[in-house]
């Protein structure tokens, strides 16, 4: 198994342990523009928006919910990456919930089934989930918890 390459914050305050992974394998650091204040890592990252390619072929998505996150798709692996926008609450995936959830996320959201992906990947709640698992989050209610 090789070490990473490179590490992708895909919101601004999933932050944590990035400088600790580039340190440790020098790998190169991607991820938003913007950071909250008082979390702001030391390593420079390489900017990321919706539609950036980053090396290994990954690519940055748009998700509609406005929060600058930027999921990712994995085509190698044919997997999504969410930070926030899916979570898992008790196991079963579900939407996070935003003013403009019906508006701007849904349509963002379902856009993403264009793509051939057969596992969904998210950072709370059970880590992985099918592409039926993503399609039945695209009709239930908003997670609000």
């Amino acid at each position: 198994m090789y070490p990473p390459t490179l590490v992708v914050v895909l919101k601004p305050d999933h932050v944590r342990d990035v400088d600790l992974f580039v340190r440790r394998y020098d790998a190169r650091a991607f991820g938003p523009h913007l950071f909250w204040r008082g979390d702001i890592p030391e390593t420079d990252l390489q900017g990321i928006e919706p539609g950036s390619e980053l090396p290994g072929g990954l690519v940055t998505l748009y998700d509609g919910r406005g929060r600058n996150e930027t999921p990712l798709w994995l085509p190698e692996q044919r997997a999504l990456v969410f930070a926030d926008a899916l979570t898992a609450p008790a196991g079963e995936l579900r939407v996070s919930s935003t003013p403009w959830h019906e508006e701007r996320a849904l349509p963002a959201l379902r856009a993403l089934l264009e793509l051939p992906f057969e596992q969904v990947i998210v950072s709370h709640g059970e880590p992985v989930h099918d592409r039926a698992a993503y399609e039945r989050a695209l009709l239930l209610p908003p997670w609000s918890g």
